[in-house]
């Protein structure tokens, strides 16, 4: 049996994928959420990053094989995070993410207004946290008790993230999508065109969250079809 790997975005904590990881633990999936935010403080925030989830992962005694599972900016990590493992890797998923881009940064793949606007936001060197990118607050959509905890773990990451360069490498393994958003759908066809697995939730963004059950689902659907 596989153990699922699940890994929060780095603009965010491991409360935002605690629901999803939750859910698949009482449908009887081996599952381990990693804790990243620490590694997000400094530059360079890749290479923290990846060092701390292959370290995290042997600290944990975790057996392959492994299906790696990153939602969001981790999603673009998933072959780096592979890559660092000496563990069996069977497959990768990508939750409601951007696919690969090695050799380029965050600011080179998304809208320039939003660049524009998120680099206006810093201050000291530091973005904002995750939550107040955005006109409207993408959290509103979380139960209180949850939305709390997921604010107070947002990080301030510093601005040098986003232009730091994404590691080369290269995964000629297994890969799968689980959209979630409209905002991803340019993603989850590329997927497609590629012969993933692909599953398609009519949610938002942080569907892990909320609609842990609803995500644990689709997420059981593509591994099988890995």
């Amino acid at each position: 049996m596989v153990t699922v790997v699940l890994m929060h975005s780095p603009f965010l904590g491991p409360s935002s994928m605690r629901p999803l990881a939750d859910e698949l633990a009482s449908d009887g999936v081996a599952v381990l959420l990693v804790d990243l935010q620490m590694t997000v403080n400094e530059a360079p925030v890749h290479q923290r990053l990846i060092g701390a989830f292959a370290d995290a992962l042997e600290d944990s005694g975790v057996a392959g094989p492994l299906v790696l599972v990153g939602h969001s900016g981790a999603g673009p990590l998933l072959p780096s995070f592979a890559d660092a493992l000496e563990l069996d890797v069977a497959g990768l998923v990508f939750l409601d993410s951007d696919l690969p881009t090695p050799g380029k940064a965050w600011r080179e793949t998304v809208d320039p207004a939003l660049v524009r606007q998120v680099k206006a936001s810093v201050r000291d060197g530091r973005l904002p946290r995750w939550d107040r990118w955005f006109d409207e607050d993408p959290l509103r959509l979380v139960p209180a008790d949850l939305r709390e905890e997921m604010r107070d773990e947002a990080p301030e990451v510093p601005w040098e993230f986003l232009k730091e360069q994404r590691p080369v490498v290269e995964w000629s393994g297994a890969c799968g999508y689980v959209l979630l958003s409209a905002a991803y759908d340019d993603a989850a066809d590329k997927a497609e065109a590629l012969g993933w697995p692909v599953e398609r939730v009519e949610s938002h963004h942080l569907a892990a969250a909320t609609s842990p059950s609803t995500v644990a689902a689709a997420l059981r659907s593509v591994i099988s079809s890995l």
